[in-house]
């Protein structure tokens, strides 16, 4: 592995990922916005895949201000198509009974099949893609947050996604704007959330907005294997219509001008968060 420095703060350049140390209490994980399709893998795939669809679109340009408020940021280079680094290695349902993709997923959002006949990956395969893939990143992502909790007491795991504001296969309608899921309370100290709500809320950017917390996406796997309020770790997913900042259409276009509307309402969510985690780390420290 290979490490460069810049002026602010150490970035490890991964064949996997690219991650980036800060110096606050904020951990940015952005596990979908790979599009690789690595060599070994690509010759499986149905010309479909190629589109890369279901990407998180430049979201590591969307959040790129975050690192000047000190955030750590985490983000995927290969596709979800390849592997998902937001599903459970055991790939059991997150959301029994409704239609989601699993972690080495078979088709796109809209149910288009992703591999050639007879090229879907089989159990060595997949455990390959989570030794080669998904281990990898979850060290690091791990790690890091056990470096900030042991530093500052209490630390916020952001997991930034955007998705099709329209996806019938998946939900209803149009999806509201903004989607905060905490994994129904459990990921995240309710006083915290609500500061991050609050403050979204608040903002004259945001007035025309809709937001919903623990709607039709409550937090991933990322969100609920990692958030633990009880032992200082708090994890929130912001699930963004990418209507907010780019074209859905291919070729998935940013817009500079939407991007530069919505990243105040960001930063407000985020710098509320930073206020709020000191007196969660007193809490925390106070019954250890």
């Amino acid at each position: 592995m290979k490490t460069k420095m810049n002026s602010s703060s150490p970035t490890m350049a991964h064949p996997t990922y690219s991650f980036q140390h800060g110096s606050k209490p904020l951990l940015i994980s952005i596990p979908h916005l790979g599009t690789q399709l690595p060599p070994e893998v690509r010759a499986s795939y149905a010309p479909v895949a190629a589109e890369l669809a279901d990407t998180d679109w430049h979201l590591d340009r969307l959040y790129a201000f975050a690192a000047e408020l000190g955030a750590s940021i985490i983000a995927a280079r290969v596709s979800r198509y390849v592997i998902d680094l937001n599903r459970p290695p055991t790939d059991e349902s997150l959301y029994p009974g409704q239609t989601t993709t699993g972690l080495c997923p078979g088709e796109t959002f809209r149910g288009e099949t992703l591999y050639l006949p007879g090229h879907a990956p089989d159990a060595a395969e997949r455990a390959r893609r989570i030794d080669t893939y998904w281990r990898p990143y979850h060290h690091t992502l791990e790690h890091e947050l056990q470096r900030l909790r042991a530093e500052h007491g209490a630390v916020l795991l952001w997991e930034a996604h955007s998705i099709a504001s329209v996806l019938p296969r998946l939900f209803e309608g149009k999806l509201p704007d903004l989607n905060f899921g905490t994994a129904d309370g459990k990921s995240c100290d309710a006083g915290l959330a609500a500061k991050v709500v609050g403050a979204v809320q608040a903002h004259p950017a945001a007035r025309e907005l809709t937001h919903v917390v623990n709607g039709r996406f409550k937090g991933g796997y990322i969100t609920r294997r990692y958030g633990n309020p009880a032992q200082g770790v708090h994890a929130i997913q912001l699930e963004m219509c990418q209507s907010l900042y780019m074209d859905e259409a291919a070729p998935f276009g940013y817009v500079a001008e939407k991007a530069a509307a919505v990243q105040p309402v960001l930063g407000a969510a985020l710098e509320a968060a930073l206020r709020e985690l000191p007196r969660l780390a007193e809490q925390h420290a106070a019954l250890s």
